[in-house]
């Protein structure tokens, strides 16, 4: 669900003279006024907008932190200690939210960039084995804008999901892309901050970050599209998450993907404490599909989340690792769908180094032995 990952030992930070802050980042309470000077109702933007942003976060999230910041606490690029000491939830400001169809198999969908021929063939190798596939967004590997991606994969046949990232496009951007992609018909939005770019990806390419994740799944709930938003049940601060995943229900989400955990029991704790305190939206989780070392190293080295070091094991050192890595994954997923509040499963990851359409039939694979426990 996340970004590959990238080398970072640098960021670009931005500075705003309407919220730079002077001194240590600081919480600020939004101005007591409820209208502008035109006597105008603020919008949920404009009063979430009142929150002031931590300008020496890198991604300058408003409700932090994020779900990349690591277990003790510091942030996922090199500056230290992530800037949020606690958890600031998203202000419970949106009323109603469009319903979202429910995948029971989610596929991740990668594709060679500009190149609708590929797209095409690996859409029809993953449309009978999925219920929706899910579009990622890459720091490091531009393609298509995301309502052209849309348009072609429904073109071809599968239902998608589209990841709309903060990183690389302003606020009227945005807002151009959700309407977009509800005229196209998306199922679902996956609304994301964005993984933070190094100094050495794309240095010729400014980091925009007008929004941050929340605010993004607002503003499209806003707008009448199903919001899907990503929590980081391993995230740092843990035990805040699942409130957090519930303050983001109550700012516009409409269904929640799960990062990965290295056991499902850990995924079971966090959706029954979300549940205990008022989680209703459906909730899908991550399994982790790997056949070799290079697709189970890009698992591992992203932040955020964990993948079973002894299915790792079992999967490299099997003499038919290809085999074993699909029976591995269709045991993780079946093992999260026994999960009371688990609606459906993502079948996450690169599957694969042997190239894209050798990766979308181990992923087809896997969801065709789920939804009909036969082998192709």
């Amino acid at each position: 669900m996340r970004e590959p990952a990238t080398e970072a030992s640098a960021i670009f930070l931005h500075s705003s003279v309407e919220h730079q802050l002077s001194g240590p980042a600081q919480r600020l309470e939004p101005a007591p006024r409820t209208g502008c000077r035109s006597g105008r109702k603020l919008s949920v933007m404009q009063t979430q907008d009142s929150i002031t942003r931590r300008e020496t976060c890198p991604k300058r999230m408003v409700f932090g932190p994020c779900g990349g910041a690591l277990p003790d606490g510091r942030c996922e690029l090199p500056i230290g200690a992530c800037v949020f000491p606690e958890v600031v939830a998203p202000l419970a400001a949106v009323t109603g939210r469009p319903p979202a169809r429910v995948p029971r198999v989610l596929t991740d969908f990668s594709a060679p960039p500009f190149d609708p021929s590929a797209l095409r063939r690996i859409a029809a190798t993953l449309a009978p084995a999925s219920d929706a596939v899910l579009v990622g967004e890459h720091s490091n590997r531009p393609d298509f804008p995301p309502t052209l991606v849309a348009r072609l994969l429904l073109d071809a046949g599968v239902r998608p999901w589209v990841t709309l990232a903060c990183r690389d496009r302003n606020r009227v951007v945005l807002e151009q892309e959700l309407r977009g992609l509800k005229h196209v018909g998306i199922d679902a939005v996956l609304c994301v901050t964005g993984d933070a770019r190094g100094y050495d990806v794309r240095p010729d390419a400014t980091q925009v970050f007008d929004l941050d994740g929340p605010r993004l799944a607002a503003l499209a709930a806003s707008i009448g599209v199903p919001a899907a938003v990503p929590e980081a049940p391993l995230g740092w601060p843990a035990a805040a998450r699942p409130a957090r995943l519930v303050a983001k229900q109550a700012n516009g989400a409409s269904i929640a993907v799960l990062n990965h955990v290295a056991h499902p029991a850990v995924v079971a704790d966090f959706v029954a404490a979300a549940r205990r305190l008022g989680l209703t939206i459906p909730v899908v989780a991550a399994a982790a599909v790997f056949t070799d070392a290079g697709s189970a190293r890009v698992l591992a080295a992203l932040p955020g989340l964990e993948v079973d070091a002894a299915a790792v094991e079992e999967v490299l050192t099997s003499a038919d690792p290809v085999e074993t890595g699909i029976a591995v994954a269709v045991r993780e997923a079946e093992a999260l769908l026994d999960i009371d509040g688990v609606a459906g499963i993502n079948l996450s990851g690169s599957a694969s180094s042997a190239g894209w359409e050798a990766a979308a039939e181990i992923k087809a694979e896997v969801g065709t032995r789920l939804t009909t426990g036969a082998r192709r």
